[in-house]
């Protein structure tokens, strides 16, 4: 792990993968010292955010370097229940390139746990990862000019649902009327890292 300055109230710690992200992130959050604000985990990365008049950036860096990878807790994030149309335009299509029926992805979809291991893209756009969920799904070779909000996706190894209309390449498998971000809220996003997800079918 390469640790990097990132300003004046910050260190960003540079990862192998993301397993590595989600094991050191299960290990600092168990082990946080006064003085940390937020750990924000990324894809290869994590984002340490201290308040300087609690704990200094040299002392953050030997606490962030101290820190050994630890299995993140099985199951231990809030569960949210999301209601899919399982009928978006790339469904079948998907499912055959998985050799799969359509229904049996959507199957496969709703009986997975899926967690969100970090956000990116557009505020609320959760990354979703499933250890039930073992397919590696192709992006779209062009992206479309627009995707609708609310759309259930998949590509690579991640599930997401898009927070608001733009454009994208992941397969649209499903839409949810399910609102991702919500600025009025108290805490915006519907699903922040460590969030487990279940989508069902309607």
């Amino acid at each position: 792990m390469r640790i990097l300055p990132f300003g004046d109230a910050a260190l960003l710690a540079e990862c192998a993968d993301l397993a590595e992200v989600r094991a050191r992130l299960a290990a600092l959050r168990s082990s946080m010292p006064p003085g940390v604000v937020d750990v924000v985990p990324a894809l290869r990365t994590l984002l340490v955010r201290v308040d300087p008049t609690i704990l200094g950036l040299h002392d953050a860096e030997r606490w962030l370097a101290r820190s050994a990878p630890a299995e993140p807790e099985a199951r231990a994030g809030e569960l949210v229940r999301i209601a899919v149309r399982y009928a978006g335009p790339d469904l079948a299509e998907t499912a055959g390139l998985l050799g799969l029926t359509a229904e049996s992805l959507v199957r496969r979809h709703t009986e997975a746990e899926w967690e969100c291991a970090f956000i990116g893209f557009a505020p609320g756009f959760a990354y979703l990862v499933s250890d039930d969920f073992p397919f590696d799904v192709p992006r779209h070779a062009t992206s479309r000019p627009q995707v609708p909000a609310g759309s259930v996706a998949l590509a690579g190894r991640f599930g997401g649902v898009y927070p608001r209309s733009s454009p994208g390449g992941w397969r649209l498998i499903g839409s949810t009327e399910a609102t991702l971000w919500d600025e009025s809220r108290e805490h915006p996003a519907l699903l922040p890292p460590g969030t487990r997800v279940r989508f069902e079918a309607v």
